[in-house]
């Protein structure tokens, strides 16, 4: 499955995930462990249909030399989100919040902050 995600083969991962939990029917009086391997199965399989359109070919992004990692996403979102939401912190950010800055940084990092800023000053 990990070989086809990878590859970007999403079909042919549904595929074997089905014809994999097809052959749970076949066990006689199965543990409670099967029982919840299917389940765990089934909402990665949904989470993998519903998200075929966003799952990359991994293996030809390395072949060019492109980033097949997001590490660094999830290090910043570590470092700015979710230092704030904890409970240890001082000041909390609301959900309400989050967004607002993600947004905020969003205009930041694509460059239409300034053009955002010269609107507004127009419009006074």
């Amino acid at each position: 499955m990990k070989h086809q995600l990878w590859h970007g083969n999403v079909v042919r991962e549904l595929i074997l995930v089905e014809d994999f939990t097809d052959g749970f029917d076949l066990i006689a009086d199965p543990p409670p462990e099967v029982g919840k391997l299917r389940r765990y199965l089934s909402e990665f399989n949904r989470y993998i249909d519903n998200n075929a359109d966003l799952i990359p070919n991994f293996a030809e992004r390395h072949r060019y030399g492109e980033v097949v990692s997001t590490a660094f996403v999830e290090s910043t979102v570590n470092q700015v989100i979710a230092k704030r939401f904890a409970k240890k912190q001082q000041m909390q950010w609301t959900p309400r919040g989050v967004h607002l800055l993600i947004q905020l940084r969003t205009r930041v990092l694509d460059g239409t902050l300034d053009n955002d800023f010269k609107r507004w000053r127009e419009q006074r």
